[in-house]
């Protein structure tokens, strides 16, 4: 079973494209078709559900250079939510989780109880209740990544109402696993029931930078040290659930993307829109898949 898992990290999924764009052309076909289950966390959980519903990672590419800017442009955390609310339904419409052609797991937070909210494709990943399963707890596509896009206090949280949990108040999955893999692994092993030695996952992260500020709103921000500590956080999250499905699955076939680039030029950050930096981020994700290559086949068991 091939697993893809997506880091959270808002612009610098930019780098996630790029590593993956260069895996779709060795592959020569849709993502979708080479992965039975896909995981994502905040800027993540745009391109796992973009791959889930069919798109090639050109066209990936292509509406992340336009809905980034969009969004990033605004100072105000309304401002941003209500540019990532509007962009998400322009992209997903009224789609729900019957849409996706392979299985999904779209990684959220609930507010209230401090508990993950998973937003899945098929009753299989069900943890018990399964007699009252509702595939993406019955939300639209485009409320799901929104609700593991709402990296607050930057974004708004966002209300929702589900099927069967009432009214939830739900913030960015980053929180709670800005990373998934551990998340990924017990729906396959646990739910799906498929052996620890037979599950492959390639787990891409955003890089890691020397975060730089830009614009005003930014470099206040990064003075005050909210966004320091922001950046700091999603990177625990993301270090312990590596470090834990390595312990608990000491069998698993993992392998990670997420190259360092320490030098000064390439300093960014979560709020990146300058598109030059952008597309410069997209080409260091093209050199990683370079690099990783004949490991990701392998893990793939693509010649």
């Amino acid at each position: 079973m091939n697993i893809l898992v997506l880091d959270g990290g808002g612009s610098k999924g930019v780098y996630t494209i790029g590593v993956l764009k260069e895996l779709e052309l060795k592959l020569g076909i849709p993502l979708c078709e080479a992965f039975e289950l896909v995981y994502g966390t905040s800027t993540g959980s745009i391109i796992a559900a973009l791959i889930g519903l069919g798109y090639r990672m050109e066209e990936i590419e292509l509406l992340y250079l336009e809905l980034i800017p969009k969004i990033m442009k605004n100072r105000s955390k309304a401002g941003k939510s209500k540019a990532l609310e509007k962009e998400a339904k322009t992209i997903f419409g009224e789609k729900k989780f019957d849409a996706f052609k392979t299985d999904i797991g779209i990684v959220a937070l609930n507010y209230d109880t401090q508990m993950p909210l998973i937003f899945k494709t098929s009753v299989q990943q069900a943890h018990g209740m399964k007699q009252s399963y509702k595939p993406g707890f019955d939300c639209t596509i485009e409320t799901a990544v929104r609700c593991s896009c709402a990296a607050y206090p930057f974004f708004n949280k966002v209300k929702i109402e589900t099927k069967n949990h009432g009214e939830i108040e739900v913030v960015d999955g980053g929180f709670i696993a800005n990373n998934s893999t551990l998340y990924s692994m017990i729906d396959a092993y646990k739910s799906m029931g498929e052996e620890e030695e037979n599950i492959h996952i390639l787990n891409v992260g955003v890089g890691d930078y020397i975060e730089n500020s830009s614009g005003i709103i930014s470099k206040l921000l990064k003075r005050i040290g909210i966004l320091n500590f922001f950046e700091r956080v999603l990177n625990a999250s993301t270090n312990s659930n590596t470090i834990v499905s390595k312990l608990l699955f000491p069998k698993l076939n993992m392998l990670r993307i997420s190259d360092s680039f320490p030098e000064p030029k390439h300093g960014t950050n979560m709020f990146e829109y300058d598109l030059r930096k952008l597309n410069k981020m997209i080409q260091l994700g093209r050199a990683s898949y370079a690099k990783y290559e004949k490991e990701i086949l392998k893990l793939l068991h693509i010649q």
